[in-house]
């Protein structure tokens, strides 16, 4: 694969939407994995409390799946290491709940929703956008706002 797809400084991460095995949020984070050993992972942070969603879903640890990130490997070889490596071994209905679940969280504690109440208003990502109402769309639109897209 060409070396500027792991730029995370040019360009952002697939969104936490894109499924990977049925898991939302995995190919995203790979996204920062690659860019984190390219050392052009800008502003994202690989590990993060949103790729622990997924690490912990399956136990898989942080820093064994960036050792095998390291090798190369692609995004299938990836996912068939992570599904055999698991500590917590999913069924497929699992895989669905866990991601239909995340695509459609939204903050749910008094300080959550009060954050995303302030993004959507005040923020220059947010322009006042009420459609946005979960963590994913809020991702979205952060991702597209940091790389000069207009709301």
């Amino acid at each position: 694969m060409p070396h500027d797809l792991y730029d995370l400084t040019q360009h952002p991460p697939r969104s936490p939407r894109v499924r990977l095995g049925g898991l939302v949020i995995l190919p995203r984070m790979i996204d920062k994995c690659r860019a984190t050993l390219a050392g052009k992972n800008g502003e994202y942070t690989y590990g993060c409390s949103l790729d622990r969603y997924v690490l912990d879903f399956l136990g898989v640890e942080a820093d064994e799946l960036k050792s095998q990130v390291a090798k190369g490997l692609g995004d299938g070889e990836i996912l068939a290491w992570m599904l055999s490596h698991a500590k917590n071994p999913r069924l497929g209905h699992e895989i669905a709940v866990f991601s239909a679940y995340h695509e459609s969280r939204a903050p749910s504690a008094p300080g959550g929703r009060a954050r995303l109440s302030e993004y959507q208003s005040s923020t220059p990502a947010g322009a006042k956008r009420e459609d946005i109402t979960t963590w994913f769309e809020v991702l979205d639109l952060d991702d597209h706002q940091s790389f000069g897209g207009k709301v």
